[in-house]
């Protein structure tokens, strides 16, 4: 016997490690059956499961399950990614709680000690995702820096290095002063700052003019090289090729033209400085500028700028600056000014664009084909509105900067002989044996420091993971892989690479076919999460408080393209309702004896007769062709809208209600019950794991779990859906009516139908009690002689005229009165509301949370208010 209530905490853990432990999550390379891959995004081993993650694996894990059941050899890879930077950054928090530095250890110690923290903490999110039912190949699970994936790794930097792809360069990074290494772009947090922008002063020789221009950063002003003009500003023409003298440095640059120049912004002259910003180092570039770095590593100023300020911070630089300029009278106008400031995601502090050599990937040249590919459909974006934004960035790519000042990662396969010559290989050996044929003699080598991007490793994923650069049967059978699930935030830093990687690497062919970009996960009023807000939803807290299918499902549910899921507590908790409603319709029939020997047997269409019966098996059809056409469309919220409206409305709103009389006198409604739930369950199994498999196995005394059993296949149907849709809108209509006209519930009235068809009347006289005691009447009558009666509400549907007599039951007066008091209150409301949401001080003013309640609130009051109004309209159409 089923419990009263399902509780997830008894059976979520159970039902997972059987199914894993089962093997059912694996794929079988020797299998015949059409493979199908996805290639899970590897979670850093310093994360945590956020609600980005939950949706991302959600997503693919209906997918995984969804194609297993369809019988396809299912890959879901999984596997962690280094997070080069995160991960050095909390062990070398955890040595300075012990006032320890990386550096007290040295290199090879400290890495030990990275290692050592991965095996006891590392990789927790993998352990969380099993919370949510993420089915996962986990025996294949991979590590960015294992032996196998390290040595692809260095095979594809030599490779890359020897076709003339890979390259040293002086260029500017993003330099985070205070962990020492460059970052990229997606580690660059751009934060508003209350600043200033100062006007200075720059005297032009041999002139009494001076040339204005105006900067956030003026302890930059060492670096400028140049000012530049647009070649078409008037008020410059006649100073373009003289020279100005920079105050304080006593250094004579010239003014430029250039096209950089916005005639309309400020002054129209910009102080160009190439070795500290990347729209200078630009300008630069196209006018053999010199570039003059000023800042060490830890933006402290150089050498190369007067001696006084040798030594001395950015910050505190800008203030002796400021005043010995304003001395010389040489600082204009200061405004306040609020503007973007690039800072360390995880430093904190701001980044400095730095000049120094790194290791780079001519990204522009792998681009090229990658390109190609997404314009000729071998690979696809779903949405496809974000193959516009994978072209804007591929056709206007810079050079990847791969090299990182880290210790934890790949470390670059670059060896320097004594002379500085390079010896590229992939292993130190290796590099000895070519030093050796260069110098003649074994000589002193010196590998680099450096380490790669954690996104070069990640780059090679969809195939590095499935044994390259050995030919390995599962790189033949699952690579390409069928889609890509993730967000639209890392399309160039992760989709991107790896298709150029792929293609590169793997004789042209993309790395995936389709890439399914999912939206964000939002506050329910829209608004980001984030932990200074207080607005975070945790996944792990949601689960222990709804189950894991509740959360599932509602993530599901939300899922519409290119729509971003307002998540609330609310719509979670609804889901819960959700799988207490059909553990309800579960428990019914195990009560009246729908469970038995023949319980979840096919049915032969042609052996049922009765037409409710027929109709729930054409409606189940319909239920598994909408799913299977919405997720092969990645239409995911479809997909759950599909079975939640099948379940919930024609399943237990409508067949069990419409059987409940009938059920222990009818073997074949039993049967057809039964069957049609094993059905849903098979089809609901993907979404809602836990709960499924429960009822399956406690109903059905199955052995065979839902994870590796059959798709549900649609039963062929005669004559349809029996017409039964016009007896469920029928009980719909009456029900709004009694409702919207305040119908006593013990009142009884004769329903009378007009203009019926000879089929429809079969239909009703078929299904007179349900109709009856559904929609609470006494009598139906059909085709009658004349008119409705004085007193009647009426409508129409299906070409039918419906009446409810009303006369004797309510009080026409009192009732209109009563409508019009209550419609009088909530046009009152809807004004207030629609009067504060046209107030644009209100809409400034306002947080977004209670912008988005009173918008809410004036949607459900209209709403209200519409319904008063149709009811108000029938009373005084009767009266």
């Amino acid at each position: 016997m089923l419990e009263k209530n399902f509780d997830p905490k008894l059976t979520e853990r159970h039902w997972y490690e059987k199914s894993e432990d089962s093997g059912v999550f694996a794929c079988d390379p020797l299998s015949t059956n059409t493979p199908y891959t996805i290639m899970m995004p590897p979670p850093n081993v310093t994360g945590s499961l956020h609600m980005g993650h939950a949706l991302t694996f959600t997503l693919q894990d209906v997918l995984i399950r969804y194609h297993r059941m369809r019988g396809y050899d299912a890959l879901w890879q999984p596997g962690m990614d280094h997070a080069g930077i995160a991960t050095q950054m909390v062990v070398e928090r955890q040595l300075a709680e012990k006032n320890i530095s990386r550096r007290d250890l040295g290199r090879e110690a400290f890495i030990e000690k990275v290692w050592e923290w991965k095996a006891e903490s590392g990789g927790t999110i993998l352990h969380q995702q099993k919370h949510i039912g993420v089915s996962a190949d986990w025996q294949r699970s991979r590590f960015t820096m294992d032996e196998g994936l390290s040595k692809a790794v260095r095979k594809v930097f030599v490779r890359l290095y020897k076709d003339g792809l890979i390259y040293r360069d002086k260029r500017l990074v993003n330099w985070d002063p205070k962990l020492l290494t460059a970052i990229s772009d997606l580690e660059v947090e751009q934060r508003e700052v209350n600043g200033r922008m100062w006007q200075l002063h720059y005297p032009i020789i041999d002139s009494d003019e001076v040339i204005s221009v105006a900067t956030t950063r003026p302890e930059t002003m060492f670096g400028d090289m140049a000012v530049a003009v647009h070649p078409e500003d008037e008020r410059y023409t006649h100073l373009i090729g003289k020279q100005v003298m920079l105050p304080i440095a006593g250094r004579a640059i010239p003014v430029i033209a250039d096209d950089y120049s916005d005639m309309e912004k400020g002054t129209g002259a910009v102080k160009i400085t190439p070795a500290h910003d990347f729209n200078d180092f630009e300008v630069g570039k196209r006018h053999q500028l010199e570039l003059l770095n000023i800042f060490d590593q830890y933006a402290v100023l150089n050498e190369n700028v007067p001696a006084a300020y040798q030594g001395l911070d950015r910050f505190e630089a800008r203030k002796k600056l400021l005043a010995e300029l304003e001395a010389l009278g040489a600082l204009g106008e200061i405004e306040e000014n609020m503007h973007s400031v690039p800072h360390g995601d995880r430093s904190g502090v701001p980044i400095e664009p730095w000049l120094m050599d790194q290791w780079y990937v001519n990204a522009a040249e792998l681009a090229k084909p990658a390109i190609e590919a997404v314009r000729d459909g071998r690979t696809k974006f779903v949405p496809q509105r974000w193959e516009k934004t994978y072209f804007d960035w591929m056709e206007n790519i810079q050079p990847w900067c791969i090299s990182r000042q880290l210790w934890w990662g790949h470390r670059v396969p670059v060896w320097y002989g004594p002379d500085g010559t390079i010896f590229v290989e992939e292993t130190e050996a290796e590099a000895r044996q070519a030093a050796n044929a260069h110098y003649g003699e074994a000589v002193e080598l010196v590998q680099d420091e450096d380490v790669l991007d954690t996104w070069f490793s990640s780059a090679l994923w969809p195939f590095s993971t499935l044994g390259w650069p050995e030919h390995t049967p599962e790189l033949d059978r699952y690579y390409p892989g069928n889609v890509l699930v993730t967000g639209f935030d890392i399309i160039f830093f992760w989709v991107a690479r790896m298709m150029m990687m792929g293609m590169y690497f793997m004789d042209g062919n993309v790395p995936f076919r389709d890439v399914y970009i999912h939206a964000l996960v939002r506050d329910e009023f829209g608004q980001k999460m984030s932990k200074s807000k207080g607005n975070v939803l945790d996944p792990l807290d949601l689960t222990e408080k709804y189950g894991a299918d509740a959360l599932r499902f509602t993530l599901v549910a939300m899922a519409a393209q290119g729509r971003d899921l307002k998540l609330s507590e609310t719509r979670i908790e609804s889901y819960r309702n959700f799988t207490t409603k059909l553990w309800n319709a579960a428990r019914f029939l195990e009560m009246n004896e729908c469970i038995g020997a023949h319980a979840g047997l096919p049915v032969c269409p042609e052996e049922v007769s009765e037409p409710v019966n027929r109709w729930i098996l054409h409606e189940l059809n319909a239920a598994i062709a909408k799913t299977e056409q919405a997720v092969d469309q990645y239409r995911f919220n479809e997909a759950a809208d599909a079975i939640y409206h099948f379940v919930w409305d024609r399943y237990c709103d409508w067949y069990i209600e419409f059987i409940k009389p009938v059920l222990k006198g009818s073997a074949e409604t039993r049967q057809v019950a039964s069957f049609v739930l094993a059905q849903l369950l098979k089809l609901m199994n993907p979404f809602m794991p836990f709960i499924t498999e429960e009822l399956n196995a406690k109903l059905f005394a199955s052995d065979t779990l839902l994870a590796s059993d059959s798709w549900p296949a649609p039963s062929t149907q005669a004559d349809g859906q029996t017409g039964l849709h016009y007896i469920t809108d029928i009980i719909s209509e009456i029900r709004t009516i009694r409702a919207e006209m305040n119908v006593p519930l013990k009142a009884l009235p004769i329903l009378h139908i007009k203009g019926a068809d000879a089929s429809q009347i079969k239909i009703i006289d078929g299904m007179h009690s349900a109709i009856c005691r559904l929609a609470r009447v006494s009598d139906i009558a059909c085709n009658t002689e004349g008119g409705f009666e004085k007193g009647t509400a009426r409508t129409s549907l299906h070409g039918m005229d419906i009446g409810l007599p009303l006369a004797g039951i309510l009080d026409f007066g009192a009732e209109k009165a009563r409508l019009e008091k209550e419609i009088k209150a909530i046009e009152g409301e809807v004004k207030k509301i629609a009067s504060k949401l046209a107030n644009e001080g209100f809409l400034a003013k306002a947080p977004e949370a209670v912008v988005q309640e009173n918008r809410r609130r004036l949607e459900e009051e209209q709403t209200r208010l519409n319904g008063l109004n149709t009811a108000h309209q029938r009373i005084i159409a009767e009266m």
